[in-house]
């Protein structure tokens, strides 16, 4: 089969318009095309008026090899790559060492957990908070009642912070092994709906995310892996050798008991601030990170479809429109959009006591009335937080507890319209756009919960936005703050063989350990880390 990417065909063209289309770009006769299967559908909308749907084809040809080499300088046509994932390493029959320890049960440790059961190796899964239905119960009862569990919410249990979110499944990472596609399609076995193999920017949504971690998790147990919720790590146990390199031993677990452990995967999130500072002073290397800092923006969605398809907005094609933006501006700082959701919602989810944090989250329809975004401003460690690996999360924590006391000390969030913002005065009463936010928004001035730097370049990006989307910079629309866990603000430094520099057999993995940002990148992650950990498993036998 060959593969053909880039055919374009206008939004509302007919069933048989794509054969003859195919065979146009290949300047072949209808009957030298026997078959074609969809491999990937998007939408090209830089001209509102003319969209265009852009396809990915797989072909099956009379004679593929004459078309191939006739179109040889054509970067678009090449022989259809084999995405069947195969595990590099399977324990041996009967096999009965030390399992390996998988600690967090997000994204990364479910896939982590998942290819080590699959390999027959029996992991053990930690996690410090909750099953993801008792999960959602204590998240939802900060959302309404502004009641924290610090070990059971947006950021901890079952899923991890993937699971309140817009379920995105794409990102921009090189994944030539297509370990992508194995993450996409065990979650279609797991109950998400097909179309996630073949739309370009493909997602899922918050309710079919729950019932999916349920299923691999029953997978992961049908194999032989075991959950242990609720379950803290408070400390690693560690053998240093005269060259000071360390090697694990076990994990000491909140409550005093101690799991020996000889291969660990770390895969806390972003937000394990405990953890981080535990291996700090263990001695595991870490080093301070880039992250971002700003605001969740909310507009009627129907303002972004319009701004994005004009007069074919709402083509049930096309869907909720989203938007992707970014300025650098005059102070040196860039300005961009994060994590946009499109018909989705702006929601709390601090995982501390006394601190607010946004984020933004959907369902699979996007249904809902407002599309929302981080609107954040990239920050570094040598101009921010140069105090140390561990200062990027004093620098979080910092402007989380000031959003806190701007909301009413209440885990309401801050909030200001634009147009207040803009003015540099403060917002006492919301315009047209009503803030989805709970459990709610207190109107005031934002520039008391984010730095001086990220007020200015906001200010100038905004209207910038507002010309390349009409109406971004409306008035109305409002911002809710403050946003600080794009990504983690640290990195669990690691080896070729992925393993701590300086901690032999622990393997930091995922978006915690600075190593992904989003559902499928920290899947993917932990994917690689498992293959690692099976290989480090063998070669200790070998």
């Amino acid at each position: 089969m060959l593969r053909l990417s880039g055919l374009s065909l206008p939004l509302d063209h007919e069933a048989d318009a794509m054969p003859a289309a195919i065979c146009r770009r290949l300047d072949i006769a209808p009957e030298e095309l026997l078959g074609f299967e969809l491999v990937r559908r998007g939408n090209d909308a830089r001209r509102r008026g003319e969209i265009q749907l852009v396809y990915t084809l797989d072909l099956t040809l009379a004679d593929e090899a004459a078309v191939l080499a006739r179109l040889a300088n054509d970067h678009n046509l090449r022989p259809t790559p084999d995405t069947h994932y195969r595990a590099p390493v399977i324990a041996p029959a009967g096999w009965s060492g030390l399992r390996p320890v998988v600690v967090g049960a997000g994204p990364c440790g479910l896939f982590a957990g998942l290819i080590l059961a699959q390999a027959g190796f029996r992991p053990i899964i930690l996690d410090r908070g909750k099953v993801v239905r008792e999960r959602t119960r204590d998240t939802w009862g900060l959302w309404r009642r502004a009641e924290l569990n610090p070990d059971s919410n947006v950021q901890f249990g079952e899923g991890g912070a993937g699971t309140f979110s817009d379920g995105k499944l794409y990102c921009r990472i090189k994944d030539p092994r297509f370990l992508g596609r194995k993450v996409l399609e065990e979650f279609v076995k797991a109950g998400a709906p097909e179309d996630i193999l073949t739309e370009a920017h493909p997602h899922i949504g918050t309710f079919r995310l729950v019932s999916m971690v349920e299923s691999i998790r029953k997978t992961i147990e049908e194999l032989g892996g075991e959950y242990r919720w609720q379950t803290r790590v408070d400390d690693i146990e560690l053998d240093r050798a005269p060259d000071g390199k360390a090697r694990l031993r076990g994990l000491h677990l909140a409550g005093g008991d101690f799991l020996e452990a000889d291969h660990v995967v770390l895969a806390v999130g972003h937000s394990a601030r405990p953890t981080f500072e535990m291996l700090h002073a263990r001695g595991v290397h870490i080093e301070a990170k880039p992250f971002s800092i700003g605001v969740r923006i909310e507009h009627p969605q129907s303002w972004i479809d319009q701004a994005r398809y004009g007069r074919c907005a709402g083509h049930p094609d096309l869907g909720a429109a989203a938007y992707s933006l970014s300025h650098h501006c005059a102070n040196g700082r860039t300005v961009y959009s994060f994590c946009m959701c499109p018909g989705g919602r702006v929601v709390a989810a601090t995982s501390e006591p006394g601190r607010v944090v946004t984020n933004g989250m959907s369902q699979y329809s996007r249904a809902e009335f407002n599309a929302n975004s981080g609107l954040v401003v990239a920050i570094d460690p040598a101009r921010d937080y140069p105090d140390g690996p561990l200062a990027g999360i004093a620098f979080q924590r910092h402007w989380e507890s000031l959003a806190y006391v701007a909301g009413g000390s209440s885990y309401h969030a801050p909030g200001q319209r634009v147009g207040d913002f803009l003015a540099g005065r403060a917002s006492t009463e919301l315009g047209s756009v009503i803030p989805s936010y709970k459990p709610g928004v207190t109107m005031t001035d934002l520039s008391s919960c984010l730095p001086d730097f990220a007020i200015a370049a906001l200010r100038e990006a905004l209207p910038v936005f507002g010309r390349q989307l009409p109406r971004y910079d409306d008035p109305d629309a409002v911002m809710t703050g403050v946003e600080t866990r794009t990504s983690s603000p640290i990195r669990i430094t690691r080896g070729k063989d992925l393993q701590s520099l300086n901690v032999e057999r622990l393997f930091p993995a995922g978006e915690g350990a600075g190593y992904a940002g989003g559902i499928l990148s920290a899947a993917i992650d932990g994917i690689k880390v498992a293959e690692a950990v099976a290989a480090s498993i063998a070669g200790a036998r070998s």
